[in-house]
């Protein structure tokens, strides 16, 4: 997972992905489409990728450039068919003390404006340019707004999140 990586890499002494402390996923999702928090994204760190071809049953490796990385975005995303089997980050030495200081600090922030009492998938919105999305489904009125198990957080609009049973159809029928 991320956040496992993260803790690890701390606990190693390697400063690079404090940004992930925190954030739900596998590495190989974190690639894909280049996720990110506080500043830091995956782009940030990625030396290359391996990924094994669903389209001729290769395994093939991309370099950092050929990810084509965006907010949110790489060429994972253009190629259904490929699956990351594995990533090479480039990481800093640095003090651990200092490091998982810096990953408290974010956790502290994310305890404090995200909904982590409730199961999600995170963030589960992509930014407008100018405006942030979770601003805009507040202020359509949707906060709490729920369908099944599934809620529009009533502490983060951006977040959508599992009271209890929600479906995958809940989720897409929010």
């Amino acid at each position: 997972s991320m956040a496992r990586l993260a803790t690890f890499a701390a606990n190693s002494g390697l400063s690079g992905l404090e940004f992930a402390h925190g954030i739900p996923g596998s590495v190989g999702g974190g690639v894909y489409m280049n996720a990110g928090a506080y500043g830091g994204e995956i782009c940030q760190i990625l030396t290359e990728s391996t990924y094994y071809d669903g389209a001729d049953h290769t395994v093939k490796t991309l370099s950092a450039d050929a990810h084509r990385f965006g907010y949110r975005h790489s060429a994972y995303r253009e190629h259904p068919e490929w699956i990351v089997l594995s990533a090479a980050f480039v990481l800093q030495p640095g003090e651990k003390t200092a490091i998982r200081e810096q990953m408290d600090d974010l956790m502290g922030r994310r305890m404090s404006k995200q909904p982590l009492e409730y199961p999600s998938a995170g963030s589960a919105f992509k930014r407008c340019e100018g405006r942030f999305t979770a601003q805009m489904i507040d202020e359509a009125g949707l906060k709490g707004f729920s369908i099944g198990g599934a809620q529009v957080s009533e502490k983060h609009a951006g977040f959508i999140v599992n009271l209890g049973g929600a479906t995958c159809a809940d989720v897409l029928a929010l």
